[in-house]
């Protein structure tokens, strides 16, 4: 018999499978100290959180028979990864239970935005009936802007096209090809801010997204616009939001999240006549609480029982023998993995990684995730995707992983080589493990280079031409801006070339800006690399 302890409150529903199954017993006791959850989680197989329990390393330090942690939510915060997976311990959430609850508050805000809804209820149970503060406009023929087209983006684009909306989407994942499937027209962040009269926002809050409706955003934006955020607080500069609206460039805004939760008690959105907010509600439904246990209960009996799983957080056993060498790898991976994305452009249609020299002989699918796991986490945030899930999530992004083995590795007895695949065109990087400097990248878009994985870093496509190196070194350091080491490659004398310098602190926009417009250079990208 397997024994498994619920430790949050979850209903009897969510985990009906688990209490019907003969080879199962549950204990349920919700609201256990630390303490008393080390007393007694040893003589148990399996552990069902949600948000109240803390799973920490000592937790699982004093679960000796335990197998399997089921967090019936999508994140995972409250878990000590890291100490699962030394113990060898299963950790598994329920990312697809709150999609379409999500979906549907999205639209509930969409609609009212749209007609006004709250402003007119709070004025007619006030006493007041007043029809003409309260002219809406219909979504029949408007234009909807979709920023992110995962899971529930996808969904909210065909309840929209039932509306009769026209879809602008956008994500880095999102080819022509998946677009056209989906009936909609891929389009830039800049084409939605300009031709969109909805905008909804369905993409994590990483680097990349914090803010990506700013200032800059609202200056171009069509009037008129309406903005809903049931996903992250934080893409939209929420400040910057409020001056817009009361600037008429936006002319309403629903928002279920906040940078800051709660937010404080003077945050303008709280009082503001035009923008609509909900307390993080998204995912509040009996539905999505029951769904996210019912999944978790699922995996948990698949875990226990033996049997294919999905939805693991963790890493599972790898061979020992595997491991020791491929440990080394793994970190150079995920970093190139990075790197890679961040200098392509547009969107990852395939991904192609190879392997040269020894590593060929090798089982590399755990190195592999490492470096899928660099290129997603990108765009998706590194705690939406981590070594399991990773091959999952490109898949389900319909982003096409190919791996290539070779036992030649020419000047190196092992190289890693990631390649992206965007719209027809390449890139390219490739890196190798050089003993006493550690990884190291040593090839860019076809250009030999040497630079440490680390850092800042800025990537300058330019003509090979006297002078340019002068010219970059003077606007940086102009705007206190130093420069640790520089590498320049190049194929022939006076043709293309590129630079790569690491500095000791990012490159403010502007600045990246104005050595664009530098003579000779075709393009400069910073990359941070962690």
């Amino acid at each position: 018999m397997f024994k498994v302890l619920v430790s949050d409150p979850i209903s009897d529903l969510g985990i009906q499978q688990l209490m019907d199954a003969e080879d199962v017993t549950i204990d349920k006791k919700p609201g256990l100290s630390e303490d008393e959850l080390v007393a007694i989680i040893g003589q148990y197989d399996a552990l069902l959180v949600r948000s109240q329990t803390r799973v920490t390393a000592r937790v699982l330090e004093a679960g000796s028979s335990l197998k399997v942690v089921g967090r019936a939510g999508v994140g995972v915060d409250n878990i000590d990864l890291p100490a699962a997976t030394s113990k060898g311990v299963i950790v598994i959430n329920a990312p697809d239970g709150n999609t379409i609850t999500t979906c549907e508050h999205t639209f509930a805000m969409m609609m009212a935005v749209a007609r006004h809804i709250p402003q007119a209820y709070a004025k007619t149970v006030g006493g007041e009936w007043d029809r003409k503060s309260f002219v809406g406009v219909e979504l029949r023929g408007k234009t909807l802007g979709v920023v992110g087209m995962g899971r529930i983006g996808s969904e909210v684009a065909r309840r929209a096209k039932a509306f009769g909306m026209d879809i602008l989407g956008y994500d880095p994942f999102l080819t022509e090809e998946k677009a056209e499937k989906l009936g909609v027209k891929l389009a830039s962040v800049d084409d939605i801010v300009r031709g969109a009269d909805f905008m909804t926002v369905h993409t994590p809050l990483t680097p990349e997204t914090r803010h990506m409706i700013g200032a800059e955003q609202f200056k171009v934006m069509k009037r008129g616009m309406r903005i809903v955020n049931c996903a992250r607080g934080g893409i939209v500069d929420e400040y910057a939001l409020v001056d817009a609206v009361n600037e008429g460039i936006v002319a309403g805004a629903a928002f279920d999240v906040f940078e800051v939760e709660p937010p404080a008690a003077d945050h303008p959105f709280l009082t503001h006549p035009k923008i609509i907010v909900t307390p993080h509600l998204g995912a509040s439904t009996i539905e999505a609480q029951e769904n996210v246990a019912i999944d978790v209960s699922e995996q948990v009996l698949h875990i226990l029982r033996d049997e294919p799983f999905l939805n693991a957080v963790n890493m599972p056993p790898v061979a020992a023998a595997v491991m020791t060498q491929l440990q080394p790898y793994f970190e150079l991976g995920e970093k190139l993995g990075s790197l890679a994305a961040q200098i392509a452009d547009g969107p990852v249609g395939e991904i192609t990684v190879g392997f040269s020299g020894d590593l060929a002989e090798l089982d590399t699918q755990p190195l592999t995730r490492y470096i899928v796991k660099g290129i997603l986490a990108h765009h998706l945030g590194s705690d939406q995707v981590n070594i399991i899930n990773s091959l999952h999530l490109a898949k389900e992004r319909g982003v096409n992983v190919v791996v290539n083995k070779s036992h030649a590795a020419k000047d190196f007895t092992n190289l890693v080589s990631v390649t992206l695949s965007s719209r027809g065109e390449t890139t390219h990087v490739a890196g190798t493990l050089l003993t006493g400097y550690g990884p190291r990248i040593v090839q860019v878009n076809g250009y030999t280079v040497d630079v440490a994985p680390s850092g800042h870093l800025v990537f300058i496509s330019h003509h090979d031409r006297p002078g340019i190196i002068g010219r970059i070194g003077t606007l940086l350091g102009s705007n206190d801006v130093n420069i640790a080491t520089m590498q320049v490659g190049r194929q022939v004398e006076g043709g293309a070339a590129i630079m790569v310098l690491t500095v000791d602190k990012g490159v403010p926009k502007p600045v990246l800006a104005e050595m664009i417009q530098l003579d000779e250079l075709k393009s400069a990208k910073e990359v941070t690399l962690y």
